[in-house]
């Protein structure tokens, strides 16, 4: 048996995941962590604190405030939106203030996702982005996602615990789901640039040493539970009312109180046939529920959307058409086409069409003649809903 592959390697100059993909997905992804010293050498701080604070502030992020207690090990947390007057009260140290889904409000943090573009795009669930006062930490906890933790500014204590089943129990005395023991089996400082990639289940803990930012691309990974419910919702727009239990070849109960095999037999039939999805009606109801799931902007339409001439207009004098931050697209094929999904609409395309336009960059002139050509009750479709946006030309 070969030894384990390295849990630290160093970029050397390599965009992420610092090796080949092949050798990434293969070693490490959902079987190992890997810290990457220099996974951005050079990196840019995309946002600052004070970009973040107020972002905080605004009505429709999600962000949370979460502070230790030392002195009695006891935690506290807030949640926003924050009013700018919240923040210069704040202690010199052990707070953090976390903001979800920044990559939908900041176009230099959206741009850090090209980076990771060998993994499925539908997977990526957002950017999370931490600030923290020196000795500010969130506590010692697992996650069920994969993550990979970027340091962006200052320095930050990284401890794992690696090894085969760690302990995972929580505490009962805080709102946080904090581990109620944690053993690290390794232990890590990271400068800007360094790069910590963690699969689900691994307890870690994270301790700013300084004041630092932190970015968190976290991964979708959702339940079992969220899946049953929603295909089950799904199924039930959908069942016939005619649809029921039936016994013609019922016999004499020798129990008339008595549930018996034969009819369990019955009602796992029923269910099993209502069940029985092919796989485009399993696509279907697939694919719009990653393009809602966990999705915090789900009315996008403006008020009163352009008419397709003005958006052609607009084009033609240099405006773009982007797709909006907040909008997830995803597509599956369907014989030699495909059907696009956003926002838990779908619609059926060429390829060619669903695949520019899940590429998330924006349409320019040519491009929308082009597509507007084979799909352009589609491209209307989603400038009304606000799924496509347009853009004030550049100067």
């Amino acid at each position: 048996m070969g030894s384990a592959p390295p849990i630290e390697i160093d970029a050397g100059g390599k965009p992420p995941p610092g090796m080949s993909v092949q050798g990434f997905l293969r070693d490490y992804w959902q079987k190992r962590p890997l810290l990457i010293r220099n996974a951005f050498a050079g990196l840019v701080t995309p946002l600052s604190p004070e970009d973040l604070a107020g972002l905080a502030c605004e009505e429709g992020a999600l962000s949370r405030l979460i502070r230790h207690h030392r002195r009695r090990d006891r935690w506290s947390v807030r949640h926003g939106p924050f009013a700018e007057t919240d923040f210069p009260g704040l202690p010199k140290k052990d707070w953090t203030l976390l903001v979800q889904d920044v990559d939908k409000w900041d176009p230099d943090v959206r741009a850090l996702l090209a980076h990771f573009d060998f993994l499925p795009r539908w997977r990526i669930d957002d950017v999370m982005v931490s600030f923290a006062a020196p000795g500010g930490s969130v506590g010692a906890h697992v996650d069920q996602y994969d993550v990979f933790l970027l340091q962006a500014q200052g320095t930050r204590r990284w401890q794992i615990d690696a090894r085969p089943n760690p302990p995972t129990a929580f505490r009962d005395d805080v709102e946080l789901k904090l581990l109620r023991e944690f053993r690290p089996s390794h232990d890590w400082l990271l400068a800007p640039g360094d790069m910590l990639y963690l699969p689900p289940g691994v307890p870690h803990h994270g301790v700013a040493m300084d004041a630092c930012l932190t970015l968190s691309v976290g991964m979708r990974a959702p339940s079992a539970g969220e899946l049953v419910g929603d295909l089950a919702d799904h199924l039930l727009e959908r069942l016939p009312d005619s649809l029921r239990y039936a016994d013609p070849d019922l016999a004499l109960p020798a129990d008339d109180a008595e549930i018996d095999a034969t009819a369990l037999a019955r009602v796992r039939a029923l269910l099993d046939a209502t069940l029985a999805l092919d796989d485009d009606q399993l696509g279907d109801w697939l694919g719009g529920f990653l393009t809602r799931y966990r999705n915090q902007g789900d009315d996008l339409a403006p008020p009163r959307a352009p008419s397709p001439a003005t958006v052609a207009a607009r084009l033609a004098a240099g405006a773009m058409l982007h797709p909006h931050p907040f909008a997830r697209f995803a597509w599956r094929r369907e014989g030699r086409a495909a059907r696009l999904f956003v926002q838990g609409r779908s619609w059926p395309l060429p390829l060619s069409a669903a695949r520019r336009l899940c590429r998330r960059d924006a349409l320019g002139d040519k491009d929308y003649t082009r597509l507007h050509a084979v799909a352009g009750p589609t491209l209307d479709a989603l400038v009304a809903a606000g799924f496509l946006v347009l853009s004030r030309p550049s100067r």
